[in-house]
């Protein structure tokens, strides 16, 4: 008698950035319950948490963009609309410092949510998370490239406690020039005194610390520089990085029946629309080491998919919920960086950044047409995918926005023509029907 969990089949409903500060389940438009309906319905249905949930106990950690906040309860807005495991490695994962990242731990852990990628020490980041099924245990894997250092989760030692934070995934990146644009770069680092700099660093850290300049490779305010024929840059992650993932992936291929991995990455190729090389290189480790699925997101908006070895690998899924204009509060250095003072209030400051929606998210509707992929397995491959497109609300009021529906009308197709063309150099073709991308390989 073959048992239900071991069949081999799954379905799983994969969603992008989540950034949640509202109720969803007072709502009941038809675009909004049958999308609630594709998640509940599936074995698995997965987002990318980018939201602390706490209740402000601690100070904001380290500045930029958005500081995320949202309440505990929210937690099970996300488990009624069919959430049952999330990611949270990401570049909000430091908001609010080692207290944040261990309040969003607690809370998630209180609420039974399934997460993967913070933990308080580097090995808790990394370790995969567990779900149970009908279908059999599904583990995820959960790591960001886009992180503030001070973020990074680190290692605990026998004689000092590990640092809380995120599962960091280092890359670097070479910027190939030519001769005369290399030529110019090493004059100003030498009239500037930037060589002279560089120079001394080598001298004073440990041997090796720091690559030598040659006349065909150096280093440039932070960055390394060759010449070449064309103008190009190549990324690849660190290594110790990516076999310390890989060691947790192969782990979990021993311990559960399925295998998935999430990753956060707002860095890009020679366009916002393609993923960087050092992507392309982890995600297919990553799947040669046993993984079951990539799920990529991160740069807000959606890229191409890849269908490699007959697993999925979605370059980024863009944005799920998107609430970041409804964070109740904001430090102090978030309204100075748009030169209001301590009297201002949360509204004036999202005006003030998006100058009234005409710049950043707001000013631009890509950041509001996304897709959730559905995919389907069968006596343990992957037997089929099928993209839904939706409409998050661009140009509704702030109180509006953010919240997804399935989309209609000529959005639809908008939304799936990209994903055609940004998937054919992998290979794979989205065709419409009803309303529905499938997906050709």
């Amino acid at each position: 008698m073959v048992y239900e969990a071991e069949s081999g089949d799954l379905t799983l409903v994969a969603s992008g950035d989540t950034m949640i500060t509202r109720r969803l389940s007072v709502f009941r438009e038809p675009q909004f319950m049958s999308l609630v309906e594709l998640f509940r319905q599936a074995d698995v249905g997965y987002t990318n948490l980018e939201m602390l949930m706490h209740e402000y106990e601690n100070s904001p950690g380290m500045a930029g963009g958005t500081f995320t906040a949202s309440e505990p309860r929210n937690i099970g807005e996300l488990q009624w609309a069919g959430i049952n495991i999330v990611s949270t490695a990401n570049n909000h994962s430091y908001d609010y410092g080692e207290g944040g990242v261990a309040d969003n731990l607690k809370n998630l852990r209180s609420a039974g949510l399934a997460h993967a990628g913070t933990g308080s020490n580097l090995s808790e980041a990394r370790a995969p998370a567990y779900l149970d099924t009908p279908k059999g245990r599904v583990a995820l894997i959960s790591a960001s490239s886009t992180f503030h250092e001070a973020g990074r989760a680190l290692d605990q030692r026998p004689d000092l406690k590990g640092r809380p934070g995120l599962n960091g995934v280092r890359f670097s990146a070479t910027h190939t020039v030519d001769r005369t644009a290399f030529d110019q770069l090493r004059r100003i680092s030498r009239e500037l005194g930037l060589e002279a700099s560089n120079a001394a660093q080598r001298r004073f850290r440990p041997a090796g610390a720091m690559k030598k300049d040659t006349d065909t490779e150096m280093g440039f305010m932070g960055g390394r520089f060759d010449v070449g024929e064309e103008f190009k840059q190549t990324s690849k992650p660190n290594q110790r990085d990516m076999d310390e993932n890989l060691k947790w992936v192969r782990d979990a291929r021993r311990m559960a029946d399925w295998v998935f991995v999430a990753f956060h990455c707002h860095e890009s190729g020679a366009t916002r629309d393609e993923p960087p090389e050092f992507l392309l290189t982890f995600a297919r480790a990553c799947i040669d080491a046993g993984a079951d699925g990539f799920f990529g997101h991160g740069p807000h908006v959606t890229r191409g998919i890849e269908v490699y070895r007959g697993k999925p690998i979605f370059y980024s899924l863009g944005n799920f919920v998107f609430q970041n204009e409804t964070v109740r509060w904001q430090p102090s250095y978030n309204y100075e960086s748009v030169k209001l003072d301590h009297a201002a209030t949360p509204a004036d400051f999202y005006d003030a950044r998006s100058q009234g929606d005409t710049r950043g998210f707001p000013g631009s509707s890509i950041f509001w047409e996304s897709v959730v992929a559905r995919c389907e397995y069968k006596n343990g491959d992957l037997s089929g995918i099928t993209l839904h497109p939706i409409d998050l609300g661009h140009g509704q009021p702030r109180s509006q926005r953010g919240r997804p529906v399935l989309a209609s009308g000529a959005l639809i197709k908008k939304t799936l023509d990209r994903m055609d063309r940004l998937s054919r150099p992998f290979g794979v073709r989205v065709s419409v029907r009803d309303g529905i991308g499938s997906l050709r390989f």
